[in-house]
């Protein structure tokens, strides 16, 4: 098996060729996902996580796999770009990606329109996949992840009232942040104040200012790494001790690189903690991981992953790369044994458990895990 070769050409593409006879005609998979710009963490380990499934699995129906990675620059208009690019001029057969829900959003109508699979690795937004044919995802969506997170802090952390800070600029959060407060309202809590910000904020002290008059037993902050810790920050200097909730976004290193000690104790609902895996393939991929990389592995990785191999079980159930195949086979997904979790296909969206870590010593620690 010859050594895999990767290159970064001036277009901004990087192919990973695959691992076969060069006689074979490959089978071409787009991807695109963030690789520079505010969310190129998440691509970054999205990234580490997908070459990882190639290199277990680089073949499908005979033929080599070929990865196009395009960085969409964490930008709506770049990720319509980088799909454009690749259904239109490498004639992919589908597409991975995008990975935040902004960006899916951008990207997912190209796809649709040109009948093109494409499977998201990590957005959560309903939106994504709302009267979409050609349009999947491998993770649960933002009501699952509302109610889950709503039941925890009325259940478990025994909040009778809650504060949520939005970033109004993000589909994700501005979706998350309305099915959290819908299920904690139903479950006989009362939101006691909804304030605003944006990306790239700096400063909170307006916000966490109405947060501390409004006396809320937890804040719900469902934001990215970056704001999540700043706020988590400048809410502890305001001498704000409640409880921080957050989302899936926040499972980052840089959360607590960012945050320090000011995120100690911050929960959040997300996908996947090695400590919580329940598959013979989650098992093969923590193992597979840290020998790779020598860290633990994280739910963007292991949802690419997943979306990888998804992907590839519909082409070979399908026998084809054709896309009304495939498209017919990854409808009929169900009790697929992920690494994030049993999982099933309903409405093109993934209905799998979710899981709620802490930061615990600079680290994130499993708390639990919740069957949809």
């Amino acid at each position: 098996m010859r050594k895999l070769a990767v290159s970064l050409l001036a277009t901004g593409l990087l192919l990973i060729p695959a691992i076969a006879p060069a006689a074979k005609k490959p089978i071409l998979i787009g991807v695109y996902f963030p690789m520079t710009g505010p969310s190129a963490p998440y691509g970054q380990m999205g990234w580490q996580g997908l070459q990882l499934a190639f290199k277990n699995r680089p073949t499908v129906l005979g033929r080599p796999v070929k990865l196009l990675l395009v960085d969409n620059k964490s930008d709506k208009v770049e990720s319509a770009n980088a799909v454009n690019r690749l259904v239109r001029r490498h004639k992919v057969v589908a597409v991975i990606g995008g990975l935040t829900s902004s960006n899916s959003l951008a990207g997912g109508p190209i796809c649709e329109k040109a009948r093109i699979p494409m499977v998201s690795p990590w957005a959560t937004n309903p939106l994504v996949t709302q009267n979409r044919k050609y349009i999947f995802r491998v993770c649960f969506i933002d009501p699952f992840q509302g109610h889950v997170a709503a039941a925890f802090a009325r259940k478990t952390l025994k909040a009778k009232t809650a504060a949520v800070l939005i970033d109004k600029s993000q589909d994700y959060c501005v979706g998350i942040a309305a099915f959290f407060m819908r299920s904690f309202k139903k479950m006989g809590g009362k939101i006691v104040l909804k304030t605003y910000y944006q990306t790239g904020d700096q400063d909170f002290t307006a916000q966490l200012s109405a947060v501390r008059a409004a006396k809320p037993d937890i804040l719900y902050v469902p934001g990215y790494f970056a704001e999540d810790a700043l706020i988590a920050r400048q809410a502890r200097e305001q001498g704000l001790t409640i409880p921080l909730l957050s989302g899936d976004a926040a499972q980052a290193p840089e959360l607590i690189k960012i945050g320090k000690r000011a995120v100690e104790g911050l929960y959040f609902t997300t996908h996947f903690d090695a400590k919580g895996v329940t598959t013979a393939q989650g098992v093969k991929f923590v193992k597979l991981y840290l020998a790779a990389y020598k860290k633990a592995p994280d739910s963007v990785a292991a949802l690419s992953w997943d979306a990888y191999n998804v992907l590839l079980d519909a082409i070979t159930q399908a026998g084809t790369t054709k896309s009304g195949a495939v498209v017919a086979r990854l409808e009929s997904v169900k009790n697929y044994p992920a690494v994030t979790g049993v999982l099933s296909i309903v409405n093109h969206n993934a209905v799998k458990p979710a899981v709620i870590l802490k930061v615990q010593g600079g680290k994130f620690v499993y708390v639990k895990t919740v069957k949809p």
